[in-house]
């Protein structure tokens, strides 16, 4: 066979593998590399959505870090969300798997309760949840007060704002829960049944057999997880306005955070810079920032994840 005729089949090979991948590859350059590329440009530029950018070099990237007084809060906000928010929902995600696995009965009863709460709409479950944690009529403190606990201000006060949406976030944990029942559900019992022959006690069964099992499901809720929470818009948004009063106003002007910038997250920025102050450029500074932050948890975690197998093998 001659060295052309193997060019030519490696060249149709090559041809066929890209007609394959081009449903990816177009999509791949279209919703991400494209906008990707666009958000760099921009934020390399003074537009405002109506007049062709211009060039200013570094002055967003040295206004969002030094002169935007709502970065610095949005970052600290946003970064204890992913914290404390994605570890609560892993947690009680894998704590609500473990005891509906366990149940013998009424198991699709339990499961569906638990799950419903993931299907409530954001804007409606973050009324629902201001409504029930209102510091003067609401249900939660009429209870705490008359069980004599020091009810909190919940959504207006700075301190409970970020724990009250994450008692949000947990209330809605109905769709980690069914990806840990299967997990769950998938460990090999001939596992347990060796571990509880060699006199392991519950707490090493699940460190020593549950663990190890459903790894990739826990680093995939983790990552997930921490994804979401970089784009979490709804409802701190909502519950700041309804918490503010100023919801039922419309055209009313609202400074997002409230109360005292508590609330205040990443994306809430974009949207203040992009389509409430027209400063494209700069809420493109603060989205590479979010892209950023979200590539390094994610190779963070990847990497952690990777050096725990090499030390297990």
């Amino acid at each position: 066979m001659t060295t052309y005729t193997l060019r030519a089949k490696r060249r149709r090979a090559a041809l066929r593998t890209a007609a394959f991948m081009s449903p990816w590859l177009i999509g791949f350059g279209v919703f991400f590399a494209y906008p990707l590329i666009s958000t760099v440009y921009f934020s390399f530029t003074h537009y405002d959505g109506f007049a062709d950018p211009t060039f200013n070099g570094f002055k967003n990237w040295s206004y969002v870090f030094n002169d935007y007084p709502l970065f610095w809060p949005a970052l600290r906000n946003t970064l204890w969300l992913v914290v404390v928010m994605v570890v609560c929902r892993v947690a009680f995600g894998l704590g609500i798997g473990l005891l509906i696995t366990k149940i013998k009965t009424g198991t699709g009863v339990f499961r569906t309760l638990f799950y419903l709460p993931y299907l409530a709409p954001p804007v409606a479950a973050t009324l629902a949840f201001v409504f029930l944690l209102n510091p003067g009529t609401g249900p939660v403190n009429s209870v705490l007060s008359d069980l004599g606990i020091p009810a909190p201000d919940w959504f207006t006060d700075p301190t409970w704002s970020k724990p009250a949406l994450t008692m949000l976030a947990v209330w809605g944990v109905g769709d980690l829960m069914v990806i840990f029942m299967a997990a769950l559900l998938d460990v090999p019992k001939e596992q347990y049944e060796a571990a509880e022959l060699d006199g392991a006690s519950s707490w090493q069964r699940f460190r020593f057999v549950t663990l190890p099992n459903i790894s990739p499901i826990v680093m995939f809720a983790v990552v997930t997880g921490i994804i979401q929470t970089m784009q979490y818009y709804t409802q701190p948004l909502v519950a700041g306005k309804v918490a503010s009063g100023i919801i039922g106003s419309s055209g009313q002007p609202f400074e997002p955070g409230y109360p005292d910038k508590s609330t205040l997250t990443l994306p809430q920025l974009v949207y203040n810079l992009g389509f409430q102050r027209f400063d494209y450029g700069s809420a493109c500074v603060v989205a590479l920032v979010l892209f950023a932050l979200s590539m390094a948890f994610t190779a963070l975690l990847m990497r952690r994840r990777g050096g725990l197998i090499q030390a297990g093998d």
